[in-house]
């Protein structure tokens, strides 16, 4: 029943944007936390960004911090990560993934299949 999607990923020349976007079913999204991970091939999964269930507390790595910003629309069920001023090292499949409470520390036990983000130089 819990489904999160994600879209919006693509193909974008260095310095560019991208807009993100996690579309959520199957529970009450205004109640819930939700962040944003990326992994590249041949490399760890990482945390980019976490927004609260009420908007309050929004975390951001320290590589994407200045650059990216989470959102979310509870009436749309939707969150978003606004990506701007894109680096070749932003390449990655993005995923959204919620945790089992209304803040970002804490395990993810959902996660959406991802989609791809590609910068180019």
């Amino acid at each position: 029943q819990v489904q999160l999607v994600e879209s919006g990923g693509g193909l974008v020349q260095a310095g560019g944007s991208l807009r993100l976007s996690c579309a959520a079913s199957g529970f009450t999204l205004d109640y819930y936390a939700i962040g944003w991970f990326r992994q590249a091939p041949g490399k760890e999964r990482e945390g980019v960004s976490c927004i609260s269930a009420s908007g309050g507390s929004r975390k951001y790595a320290d590589s994407v911090k200045g650059r990216f910003t989470i959102s979310r629309d509870n009436a749309k069920n939707t969150v978003y990560l606004q990506m701007n001023s894109l680096k070749p090292e932003d390449t990655a499949v993005y995923y959204c993934a919620r945790p089992r409470g209304p803040y970002c520390n804490g395990e993810y036990e959902y996660w959406g299949q991802g989609t791809q983000v590609t910068v180019s130089s």
